[in-house]
């Protein structure tokens, strides 16, 4: 999963909840997912999912109540806005030369919202 800014966002300062770049309207608790790949994973547009990333340590992230968008996304990823998600992010998961956070490429898993 990526990381990403709306439309209306600058850095980490939101200023609306829609998203016109992408045509998301009324919030921002949203993974978008190649259709295909929600479909294989059961995911239908419009429900709810809870994300978890998946990393060496062993602990448990999990950003809950994402509504899934069907996005065309490449195969085998999906993108979902920050800071929202950034509690998925582990803090040794970083860039071998600049030492930040690798919030372009976290690996998650999808489980029923709870």
């Amino acid at each position: 999963m990526q990381t990403l800014r709306s439309h209306d966002q600058y850095n980490t300062t939101i200023y609306g909840l829609d998203d016109r770049y992408r045509g998301i309207k009324g919030g921002r608790r949203v993974v978008l997912v190649n259709p295909d790949d929600a479909t294989a994973l059961g995911l239908t547009d419009g429900t709810y999912t809870d994300l978890v990333s998946e990393w060496k340590d062993g602990t448990e992230r999990r950003a809950p109540g994402f509504r899934v968008v069907h996005y065309p996304t490449a195969r085998g990823c999906a993108a979902a806005y920050y800071p929202e998600t950034n509690v998925l992010v582990p803090l040794d998961s970083t860039a071998d030369t600049s030492n930040t956070p690798a919030s372009k490429s976290v690996v998650v898993r999808f489980e029923n919202a709870r």
